[in-house]
């Protein structure tokens, strides 16, 4: 019987596959849910060999419930991978013909007027449940680290060191982990989100948590940064970029940046460092966000013309 619920003919491997991403610190509930409706799909079509009119067949299903959101590919595609790797090499791997076209997101440059009455507001948020107190930790952390807001959420108690002053961030994004130092004004702040968290819930398994103690979602976080930025009373223009809270990632890295040029330092000796911390797989990323600071990009223009072959390479060992 699977572990899983699989009843298709694809059920053994299914349930191995998960086992193993799960060995490699990837416990998405997402991808079990998608994966779960691709059985489904087999089982009620019989399907019984993972070739490609099994997985394009769901697929062109799947895409007319999903519309133009297309992440969910990627856990089918390394299923097939994965299949491949066991010996399966007649399984079919999708396409990336079927990936839709990236558009990265537009950065919304705060200011530092903006970011003020952010952290003003959020210290007086109006709120009856634990974002009361949470708000102005967690995008905190998200401003003054540069975090991930799925970092800030799965960030354990145990992965705070308040007595050590910093934060561990355990198995990121392409199971990255880091320790990353902060400063005695953020300890500050963690101290009294931590202390009224605990007062209320007790001992708690993640350090930000809902009104019932669980882990906070990723919905929630956009609906308390939209409900500060009103209550601040910033603006929200009616076309253009809009403030996010992903922007605080991009604020700590292009304020990084202008900052050491403002010290006069050689910013390109300095960007393995920032790759380091932000916990970028490769330097590309980090070079992204050089073209999200207008003054370097005024001061550097050869540099950004010529792109990351101009750029050292770092490790992370």
């Amino acid at each position: 019987m699977s572990i899983h619920g699989f009843t298709s003919a694809f059920a053994p491997e299914l349930d191995r596959y998960l086992v193993f991403k799960q060995s490699m610190g990837c416990y998405g509930a997402s991808r079990i849910w998608y994966l779960r409706r691709f059985d489904a799909y087999c089982t009620q079509h019989d399907r019984r060999v993972f070739d490609r009119d099994t997985v394009e067949g769901w697929v062109t299903e799947q895409l007319d419930r999903s519309g133009a959101y297309r992440s969910w590919m990627s856990y089918v595609r390394d299923f097939g991978r994965w299949l491949q790797a066991q010996g399966h090499t007649d399984a079919y791997v999708l396409s990336a013909d079927w990936q839709a076209p990236f558009v990265p997101a537009r950065p919304y440059l705060l200011t530092a007027d903006e970011i003020e009455q952010f952290f003003a507001a959020a210290g007086r948020l109006h709120a009856h449940s634990p974002w009361r107190w949470q708000s102005t930790a967690f995008f905190t952390l998200m401003h003054s680290c540069g975090l991930r807001t799925g970092e800030v959420r799965a960030l354990l108690t145990e992965q705070v060191d308040l007595d050590g002053g910093h934060v561990d961030i355990i198995w990121s994004k392409g199971n990255r982990s880091r320790r990353l130092p902060v400063t005695d004004q953020v300890v500050e702040v963690l101290t009294a989100c931590h202390q009224a968290s605990s007062r209320l819930f007790g001992a708690r398994r993640t350090f930000f948590v809902s009104a019932t103690g669980q882990p906070v979602t990723a919905a929630s976080v956009g609906v308390v940064f939209n409900r500060v930025w009103d209550q601040a009373g910033l603006p929200r223009p009616a076309d253009g970029s809009r403030a996010r809270p992903y922007d605080f990632r991009h604020h700590f890295a292009y304020a990084n940046i202008e900052r050491w040029m403002a010290q006069g330092r050689d910013v390109t000796a300095m960007l393995p460092y920032l790759s380091r911390y932000m916990g970028h797989a490769t330097f590309e990323s980090t070079f992204y966000y050089v073209h999200t600071s207008p003054d370097f990009m005024n001061a550097y223009a050869d540099l950004a013309a010529a792109g990351q072959s101009l750029l050292p390479e770092v490790g992370f060992e």
